[in-house]
């Protein structure tokens, strides 16, 4: 079996170098980097991950539980957080909560007793109890997409209830005045705090009403068949303007009423979504939409962890709060195209 110090011989390097390649990549240089990843190669060297985790303590695994992978943000956030991982040789895996607290939990349980090297929630739904485990375990823990509930945690979100109060204002002024938000359940807390927006903005407008029109789940059929429903109602009794909980329902929305039902987007209801996915601006009629930056969001997490876990004293905290962009597009235009 090739040794750690036959790789560092032929490399022409320490075997601590070594070592550190193999454990904190980012901290070797590049052209050392090279010289040892092709001594690896060439030796065919294979470190026992077993024997190193049981010295260290923790694996080169990380960790990212998201709310839904079917929902393509979150898809994309843990392709950003993998290709951060990489970056930093670590090892993606993969869970789904489903909005399941009780799922997440033994997804956690799960990954307490591999000795992750760190773990990354972003499913707005953990547990107080999971939350105190990581803590007494000292696993690097970084919320995404969420506030943490104590300064034991570090936190990436973005403030989710802005994005929606000027989305709502948004619509307002573009005339509308019967407004509805489809989406849910509110016990999500991204979701949670999308509507609290979406209030806020309405009672800062007399004369603005706010219909909650809430879905099981946030995904592409879930628009469809609300918008069959709004699409059913006498036109005096619709909203003239819809904000979506995210892209998918958003879009799912667009084809019920307007290739299904005959509505005009947006000359009989504007529309709204919420993330900003690629497929956005190129739906039959340009979604306007609430941007949220995916990869910072992936790539942030990584480095929050990263720093935790190579801290020698208490783990360092920090909460980065990213401002909303409304991308405005032709879905909600009902005076004038963008820039007009």
């Amino acid at each position: 079996m090739v040794s750690i110090r036959e790789v560092a011989e032929l490399a022409g390097v320490s075997v601590g170098t070594v070592s550190k390649y193999l454990n904190t990549p980012h901290r070797v240089a590049p052209a050392t980097s090279d010289r040892v990843r092709r001594a690896i190669k060439d030796l065919g060297y294979v470190r026992n991950e077993a024997a190193r985790q049981m010295r260290t303590g923790r694996s080169n695994t990380l960790a990212f539980v998201a709310l839904e992978l079917r929902n393509p943000f979150f898809g994309e956030v843990a392709h950003a957080v993998e290709r951060r991982a990489a970056e930093n040789g670590l090892f993606l895996v993969l869970a789904s909560s489903d909005g399941d607290p009780v799922r997440e939990s033994q997804y956690i349980d799960m990954f307490v007793q591999q000795r992750v090297r760190g773990l990354i929630l972003a499913s707005g739904t953990t547990r107080p109890e999971d939350l105190e485990l990581l803590a007494a375990r000292d696993i690097p823990t970084v919320l995404v997409d969420a506030y943490a509930p104590s300064d034991r945690f570090s936190s990436v979100a973005v403030d989710d209830a802005l994005g929606t109060r000027r989305a709502v204002i948004h619509l307002i002024e573009q005339g509308c005045r019967s407004i509805a938000f489809v989406g849910g359940p509110e016990s999500v807390r991204q979701i949670g705090e999308r509507l609290d927006g979406a209030r806020k903005a309405v009672r800062e407008h007399p004369g603005v009403t706010l219909e909650v029109i809430p879905t099981d789940e946030r995904i592409v059929t879930a628009g469809l068949h609300v918008g069959e429903v709004i699409a059913a109602r006498r036109p005096a009794e619709r909203p003239d303007g819809i904000v979506a909980a995210n892209d998918s329902v958003a879009l799912g929305l667009m084809q019920s009423l307007g290739n299904r039902a005959g509505l005009r987007v947006p000359a009989d209801i504007a529309l709204v979504g919420f993330d900003d996915m690629e497929f956005a601006a190129t739906t039959t009629v340009p979604l306007t939409t609430v941007r949220r930056p995916r990869d910072i969001f992936g790539q942030t997490a990584v480095d929050l962890v990263r720093d935790q876990a190579e801290a020698d004293g208490p783990l360092p905290v920090r909460t980065i709060v990213i401002q909303p962009e409304l991308i405005v597009r032709e879905s909600s235009l009902r005076r004038g195209r963008p820039g007009t």
